[in-house]
């Protein structure tokens, strides 16, 4: 949708991925990242993916890192160069026209396969 626009992009950042869970020293999960309802993070856990999610921001479109390691090393978050000083997109990673195309594709599943599949689960299940 955007693709043709040199004042706009849409850039997935799959830092989040592949992440795992922070282990301690014990290895069982490390809660200093989460907060008291153990589902949402805490200010260190804040921290860890906006230094991640930045350091997405400047990798190249397809060289991008898709894990975040929780670690607290400050050095590991990364700043622009003189060679690239702009956060990365499709175009100025060097897609901008090649034959790469984010288009979707055609299902392989036709739509009423999955449609006579769920009622036949709903009767069987029934039964």
């Amino acid at each position: 949708r955007y693709e043709q626009r040199e004042d706009f992009a849409v850039v997935i950042q799959p830092f989040f991925r592949n992440t795992l869970l922070p282990l301690d020293s014990t290895g069982k999960p490390d809660m200093s990242f989460f907060a008291a309802d153990c589902f949402h993070f805490s200010v260190r856990g804040y921290a860890e993916m906006a230094m991640a999610l930045w350091n997405n921001m400047l990798e190249p479109v397809g060289e991008k890192q898709t894990y975040n390691n929780f670690t607290q090393d400050r050095s590991k978050l990364r700043c622009p160069n003189p060679e690239k000083p702009f956060l990365s997109t499709r175009r100025n990673s060097g897609f901008g026209n090649s034959d790469l195309s984010l288009e979707r594709t055609e299902s392989s599943v036709p739509y009423w396969a999955v449609i006579v599949t769920a009622i036949a689960g709903v009767l069987v299940g029934s039964l």
